[in-house]
């Protein structure tokens, strides 16, 4: 079977970017990088292209120019063990970018992440209707997604 991997277009900050991406990601590496030669059509040394792993996946990123920017439309889940996890991507990947809610955020470089837990899936899906229900009104009033106040939102039906 064909692997899918995903390409990202940057501005120009590709290289920034995936020393960013690997600096958060466990078991990442950058795979090659390829520069501009003196045959164009940047400039000879400027990056044009790389390949890198993130926990393994592949991405390829390209110095595409600024015709087109990230959207909301295209993001990225982490699927978090726990709420140490939540926090330490959250916390990283929103340095420098926005937070938006349900567990979503927009990073330094204008890609969109959903940083989820395993647990918020589980007290959604509750079977008992109302316990489902508490949680996702709790959701929908959150940022980061704080698995406690989820669980304090259930505990209370």
């Amino acid at each position: 079977m064909p692997a899918i991997v995903a390409s990202l277009w940057f501005d120009d900050n590709l290289e920034d970017a995936v020393a960013f991406y690997l600096s958060i990601f466990p078991n990442s590496s950058l795979d090659s990088l390829e520069r501009y030669t003196d045959a164009g059509p940047g400039t000879p040394g400027q990056v044009v292209s790389a390949t890198f792993r993130l926990d393994g996946q592949r991405f390829i990123g390209i110095n595409g120019g600024p015709q087109f920017p990230f959207t909301e439309a295209v993001s990225f889940t982490v699927e978090c063990r726990d709420q140490d996890e939540v926090d330490h991507y959250w916390d990283r990947l929103v340095e420098g970018g926005e937070e938006s809610q349900c567990g979503w955020l927009k990073d330094r470089y204008g890609l969109s992440w959903q940083i989820v837990p395993d647990r918020l899936t589980e007290l959604t899906t509750d079977p008992d209707p109302a316990r489902a229900a508490a949680a996702t009104r709790a959701l929908l009033g959150m940022r980061k997604i704080v698995v406690a106040e989820l669980e304090e939102a259930v505990a209370g039906v």
